[in-house]
């Protein structure tokens, strides 16, 4: 298949306005310190011919994301229905180019939005969603019915972002643990709920200014900021310093608990091993994360890879046994220099553009569970935390952790990026899901067989606690200017266009590479109590 992709992740629930998203870390996931207001507006509402249709009030396009439904595909459905699904994210991408491109129509014409963009991106999808169940069917699945529900999209104003009205679809992790300083667990709500940088805004000023740099195309009407006119806003980021304190405490450690580590050195990507694909979302789709990543770990990993490569491949871990791959949107600084994808698709062609910042320090570790022993991963085992799209799709399965050195004990954010004081690092974090459900190492749509510990760190539903990944990154990132609403040398997660470049973007992929018995030596050692490597 030559179709193009986008990472799938969790899936909307309706539209809400984001009223304030201050979070909070709770265990190596997040809670939300505060929720979002009620819904005013249905899913196929947008008016054309409303007052505020003017240009300056739409942003991006939120569509619903049909692959976190599909919970049970069949396997010999699978390459047919990831085909499938890759086309409906390129229809995205390629809808909300259009939107970025054609402010001066939208300005004269009310209904430009909703007759030339939407109603036919619903058409093209309505078509895809009906090949999709007819191939689920056709193998003997069930297609769900609500598949048909699936094919509107809205184009949602800057300020208020599709979300799933502050309703966790169970992405977050209350129990687990974080490496790197941070507190540990809880999944207690801090703060009383206030409201970090202003709440999540879709971006920018209005008139056709710039905030960041050059304008990519944007004629007039709204800008949503940043040097390619995606994002980032000034009102995306937060001075760390005037955060209330908002990291709960870290779960009481049971009498079976799992307190061993064990850390793995696998390099921050020297070597520059980048590429746009997922072969877990989309196997072999080129440019399947409509974005870039870094690569350390595992040096074979692109669109077309298997287990037999990711087995046969080069790893740049210092034990030579540990050849999974980690790999991580790259952070860019967009200060108005180019990099070398500046004219590739999922670089500069799809407003993913800046100077690439490497890490300086990428931290692998991976721990146990506060109530009971862990087991092994199983080989091969993928796991995605965090989601691509949480800013259309909502918070549900937002699991990234902003911050700076000096505050991780402190303050965590998710939907906005920390802004440091003069000798402090900005720290991205994750702490992925630490529950398996004992047999599969995917699910059709790479959630449903891991799952976060709850508040107390216990895993349910049967599921079983193996070693919790914990990941690290450090960066010397240019400090941002922000001068009366204005933004100037922003820096950004990659992302797919239409996100924004936002913080709650944010997210993290693995496929568990250990060879030998090197998975069995992990849950040994944790469970000993051990520090090993």
């Amino acid at each position: 298949m030559g179709r193009n992709t986008r990472k799938r992740r969790s899936s909307m629930a309706g539209k809400a306005v984001a009223a304030s998203a201050a979070l909070a870390l709770g265990g190596g996931g997040l809670v939300w310190a505060n929720f979002y207001a009620s819904a005013h507006e249905s899913h196929d509402s947008w008016a054309g011919n409303r007052t505020k249709a003017a240009a300056a009030q739409v942003a991006t396009i939120s569509c619903p994301d049909v692959g976190q439904q599909l919970t049970d595909v069949p396997g010999q459905a699978r390459t047919e229905v990831d085909g499938e699904l890759a086309s409906l994210d390129r229809q995205i991408t390629d809808a909300y180019q259009r939107l970025a491109t054609t402010r001066d129509a939208q300005t004269r014409d009310a209904s430009f939005v909703q007759n030339s963009i939407l109603q036919p991106l619903k058409d093209r999808r309505a078509a895809i969603i009906d090949r999709i169940q007819l191939e689920i069917n056709r193998v003997g699945g069930n297609a769900p019915d609500r598949l048909d529900g699936l094919a509107g999209c809205t184009a949602s104003p800057a300020e208020q972002p599709q979300t799933n009205g502050g309703q966790n679809n169970g992405g977050q992790n209350n129990g687990g643990q974080m490496d790197g300083g941070q507190q540990q667990g809880g999944g207690q709500q801090q703060g009383g709920g206030q409201q970090q940088g202003g709440g999540q805004q879709g971006g920018g000023q209005q008139g056709g200014q710039n905030n960041g740099g050059q304008n990519n195309g944007q004629q007039g009407g709204q800008n949503s900021g940043g040097q390619a006119g995606n994002g980032p806003s000034a009102a995306d980021f937060v001075d760390i310093t005037k955060v209330q304190p908002n990291v709960p405490a870290q779960p009481r450690k049971m009498r079976n608990a799992s307190v061993g580590t064990f850390t793995t050195r696998c390099g921050v990507n020297a070597n520059g091993n980048h590429n746009t694909d997922n072969v877990i979302v989309a196997p072999g789709v080129k440019n399947g994360a409509h974005h870039l990543h870094d690569y350390v770990g595992n040096q074979s990993n692109d669109a077309f890879a298997n287990n037999d490569t990711f087995a046969a491949a080069e790893t740049t871990c210092q034990n030579q046994q540990d050849k999974s791959s980690y790999y991580w949107p790259v952070l860019r600084v967009q200060d108005g220099t180019q990099d070398f994808d500046q004219n590739n698709d999922g670089g500069g062609k799809e407003g993913n553009v800046g100077k690439i910042l490497l890490a300086k320090q990428a931290q692998i570790k991976f721990i146990g569970n506060a109530t009971s022993k862990v087991v092994a991963m199983p080989q091969f085992l993928r796991i995605i935390t965090g989601d691509a799209k949480a800013f259309t799709n909502g918070p549900g399965n937002a699991n990234a952790h902003w911050s700076c050195t000096g505050f991780e004990n402190k303050v965590q954010l998710t939907d906005k990026y920390p802004v440091c004081p003069a000798g402090s690092s900005v720290v991205r974090s994750f702490a992925f899901q630490s529950c398996w459900d004992g047999q599969n190492v995917d699910s059709a749509n790479h959630r449903t067989h891991v799952a976060f510990a709850d508040a107390n760190g216990r895993c349910q539903n049967g599921f079983k606690a193996i070693p919790q990944l914990t990941m690290r990154l450090v960066y010397d990132v240019p400090a941002p200017v922000i001068s009366n609403g204005q933004l100037k040398n922003a820096y950004a997660v990659d992302g797919f266009p239409e996100q924004l470049h936002k913080a709650i973007t944010d997210h993290d992929d693995f496929i568990n590479v250990m060879t030998g018995n090197l998975n069995s030596k992990i849950a040994n050692c944790i469970n000993r109590g051990q520090k090993c490597q």
